[in-house]
């Protein structure tokens, strides 16, 4: 068997324009798209081409890409948007995250698992998958071509099928060996196995086929939402729980509905940055803002060792009230305004050591109270509508479970409620846990500019920051702010009240520099690089030129994704 050459010790070539490690951005006058797999960005370009909005597009493009990234997304998970409609010139958020079992208590709940953590994987982690619905409230209110016309790629691409691109192949065997390595756990894994798994995972360059999930796309083209949430697929999915011993029902799926919500926004550097409320966790990059405010990073170098400190505590004291604070807001009275405050910024910024490490930071106490796996896409119009919206199953592709016949797998994403009774984000029946995924917009004096996000589970608020300081800071072009060496922090208190290391451990990636690495570990910092990158999340952004309204693309280099504009 011959060996592979070794390549190792040349680099990146020289550019004209922009760092060596980086390329060139993508633009394009009338639209613009990018996405995590190129076939689905080119799917936006022919809906917007086709006199589709920009939300047309993204649900194409979504329903692509759980054809083409089911370890990504799918519609067995939930969606939350952002929307810029130049019409009503405001942002729109949506919520399209689903509930919990109604008929299954806490003390069901609790007795089923130990009273530890929720599982990972199987029926006790599934909640009601919000994606579709989510889809069909985006396009009522913004779409201009009909549904069925924007299934129709998707549909065809499932059925004759279209080869598997190499970080997707990557990641589908990773999920593979986490689903058998919980196979005891898993009620059922053999429709899973048929659909995803059949010669084991997926190889890069193979076509893949799901017949199963054509069938799907084919009866919501055909019945609308009322298909997926009332119909013959609500159906399905009540008798194949109701076969396996779970707990959702028709009833569940019948009474699901989405939600429009206020996106909301803190300053930094003169930009206003959006993030939608909880149950997601898009206000600790609002927090981490309102902290790192405080401090000019732009008197260190952006690889410096302060820059990278400054950014890790700030995380970390902001993820501490994440796991206090965040929650379903229809069970809980969330402190938004005072968390999101100047001044709390301001008393949170006051407990960073410039110098060192914090061994175990704490959560912020309220004046009256002192006691992922994912998808992002991105689509822009010639109208200037654009659309930031993110989509998922969460960990490791979902839960293992794939309803007969339907070709999708649900979501795990109650794996994320505590079992802790007096936490805020305890579960309880027909309850939204918390959840990971975030997506983004910028706006400068009323103005839009940016929609964007960078998927990855808990790095997300740590992502959306570190491309704000690389582009806002620091001056990077759109692809330079994604393409730069991140930096991402685990550890400390959790919303599932599994708590861990409140040091925690900083993962960083090869492009920072030795001499910080050294220095950080001096500042009290565990620090351990990490070598490929699909750990540091998933980048996509358009900018608007706010004087020509051309559009700017980028994507992600560490994954298979295209920005396409024309």
């Amino acid at each position: 068997m011959s060996t592979k050459p070794d390549y190792s010790d040349i680099s990146a070539g020289g550019r004209a324009d922009g760092a060596p490690w980086s390329r060139s951005p993508v633009y394009g006058q009338n639209g613009m798209a990018a996405t995590a797999h190129p076939l689905a960005s080119r799917i936006a370009i022919d809906i917007l081409k086709a006199g589709g909005s920009a939300v047309d597009g993204a649900i194409a493009a979504n329903a692509a890409l759980g054809l083409m990234e089911p370890t990504g997304c799918g519609i067995g998970g939930d969606l939350f948007a952002i929307v810029w409609d130049p019409a009503s010139k405001k942002l729109h958020g949506l919520n399209a995250s689903g509930r919990s079992p109604s008929g299954r208590t806490f003390e069901q709940m609790a007795e089923n698992c130990g009273g530890k953590a929720i599982p990972i994987f199987g029926h006790l982690s599934v909640s009601v998958p919000g994606a579709v619905d989510g889809w069909f409230n985006l396009h009522e209110k913004f779409g201009n071509l009909p549904i069925q016309t924007l299934l129709v790629p998707a549909i065809d691409y499932a059925e004759s099928g279209f080869p598997v691109t190499p970080i997707i192949a990557h990641t589908f065997d990773l999920c593979l060996k986490g689903f058998e390595a919980y196979a005891s756990r898993i009620e059922e894994f053999e429709n899973a196995r048929t659909t995803y798994f059949k010669a084991g995972s997926p190889k890069k360059g193979s076509i893949f086929r799901n017949p199963d999930l054509a069938r799907t796309y084919r009866q919501i083209a055909d019945g609308g939402r009322s298909a997926f949430y009332e119909g013959e697929i609500a159906r399905t999915m009540d008798a194949y729980m109701q076969r396996i011993g779970g707990d959702l029902r028709y009833e569940d799926f019948a009474s699901h509905k989405s939600e429009w919500v206020e996106p909301r926004s803190v300053t930094y550097n003169g930009y206003d940055l959006f993030e939608l409320p909880p149950n997601g966790q898009g206000f600790a990059a609002l927090q981490m803002a309102n902290i790192l405010k405080k401090v000019d990073l732009t008197q260190w170098s952006r690889g410096s060792a302060k820059v990278l400190h400054f950014i890790t505590e700030t995380k970390r004291l902001a993820f501490e009230d994440l796991a206090t604070y965040y929650t379903d807001p229809d069970f809980y009275d969330m402190p938004t305004d005072w968390l999101l405050s100047d001044a709390y910024g301001q008393e949170r910024f006051a407990l960073i050591d410039h110098g060192r490490a914090n061994p175990s930071p704490s959560p912020g106490l309220p004046a009256a109270e002192r006691r992922g796996d994912t998808t992002y896409l991105t689509v822009a119009d010639k109208d200037g509508m654009m659309v930031s919206l993110i989509q998922s199953n969460f960990l490791g592709m979902g839960s293992g479970l794939v309803p007969d016949g339907l070709g999708f797998m649900f979501q795990n994403r109650g794996n994320l409620f505590s079992l802790d009774p007096d936490h805020p984000n305890c579960y309880a029946p027909g309850k939204r846990p918390f959840q990971t995924i975030i997506p983004a917009f910028l706006m400068k004096d009323g103005t839009p500019l940016m929609s964007f996000g960078v998927m990855g589970g808990s790095f997300q608020p740590q992502g959306h920051m570190q491309v704000l300081i690389n582009l806002l800071d620091y001056g990077m072009n759109l692809q330079e702010a994604g393409d730069a060496a991140r930096l991402f922090h685990e550890g400390g208190k959790q919303p599932t009240s599994v708590n861990q290391d409140p040091l925690g451990t900083l993962f960083v990636e090869p492009g920072i520099p030795h001499a910080s690495l050294e220095r950080l570990e001096k500042m009290g910092h565990n620090v351990k690089v990490i070598e490929e990158g699909v750990m540091f999340g998933g980048y996509q952004a358009i900018w608007r030129d706010p004087q020509t309204g051309v559009y700017t693309g980028a994507t992600e280099m560490r994954k298979d994704g295209a920005a396409i504009g024309y």
